[in-house]
C-alpha cells in the first residue's frame, strides 16, 4: 500500500478532513432520527478513498471514526445510541466507532482501483455506494458483535432473527445513505478523474511488455 501523498494529495486530504470536521459539527453531516443517525460522513470517506488510495480511505474513516466517538461524550451533537452504549462499555464503544469507518475507508480504495481498471467513472459511483453499505454493514455486525448480549440490545432484538433486527434497526436510514453517498460520490469522483486528481492505476507487467 503506497502511504506517502505529494502536496497536492496531502492538500486534497487535508481539505477532505476539514469537510468532514464541518459536517460532524453541523446536520449536514449527522442527521438524527430516533437511536441511529443517517450519515453522509461516508461521502468524503469514499471521496478520500478514490483519490488517495486506500492509505488515504483509512486516514478519512479513522477521522470519521473520531468525528462519532466525540457524539458518543456529547461533543458535536448527541447520539442517543452511542451514549448509552459508551455508558455499558466505553472501549467497546470506542472500538465500535473506529474499526468499521476505519476498515470501510481502508477496502474502498481497493474496491476503486479494482473496478477502475474497467471503467473509473463506473468505479466512482460503485466505491460510492460500497462506501455507504459497507459501513453499516460493519457497523450493525460490530454492535451485535459487542452488544449484543447486553440487556439494552436485547430489548431491542426482542426475540427477533439477527437479520431481520438488523434490516427493521437500519432499513430506511442506509437507503437514504446508499443513495446519496452513490449519486455524490459517483459526481465528485468522475469530475476528480477528469482533473486528473487521481491517479490512474498502474499497468501491469504484461500490459506494458515488461
Amino acid at each position: 500500500m503506497k502511504s506517502k501523498f505529494n502536496v497536492k494529495q496531502l492538500t486534497l486530504l487535508a481539505m477532505l478532513v476539514a469537510v468532514l470536521l464541518l459536517m460532524a459539527f453541523t446536520p449536514l453531516g449527522y442527521l438524527n432520527i430516533g437511536l441511529l443517525a443517517i450519515t453522509f460522513n461516508v461521502i468524503p470517506v469514499a471521496i478520500a478513498a478514490i483519490a488517495l488510495g486506500p492509505a488515504g480511505g483509512l486516514i478519512a474513516g479513522s477521522v470519521f471514526g473520531l468525528t462519532s466517538f466525540l457524539q458518543c461524550i456529547g461533543i458535536g451533537g448527541l447520539s442517543p445510541l452511542g451514549s448509552t452504549l459508551f455508558s455499558i462499555n466505553p472501549f467497546f464503544t470506542i472500538v465500535l466507532c473506529f474499526v468499521p469507518r476505519m476498515l470501510d475507508g481502508f477496502l474502498l480504495g481497493y474496491i476503486f482501483r479494482i473496478v477502475g481498471r474497467f471503467n473509473r467513472t463506473a468505479a466512482c459511483f460503485v466505491t460510492g455506494f460500497f462506501a455507504a453499505f459497507l459501513n453499516t454493514a460493519f457497523y450493525m455486525s460490530a454492535l451485535v458483535l459487542l452488544f449484543g448480549r447486553t440487556e439494552y440490545m436485547q430489548g431491542l432484538i426482542n426475540d427477533r432473527n439477527i437479520l431481520v433486527f438488523i434490516c427493521a434497526f437500519v432499513g430506511p436510514n442506509a437507503i437514504c445513505e446508499m443513495l446519496s453517498s452513490t449519486i455524490i460520490t459517483g459526481a465528485v469522483g468522475t469530475v476528480l478523474c477528469k482533473a486528473r486528481l487521481v491517479p490512474e492505476a498502474p499497468k501491469s507487467a504484461k500490459n506494458s511488455g515488461k
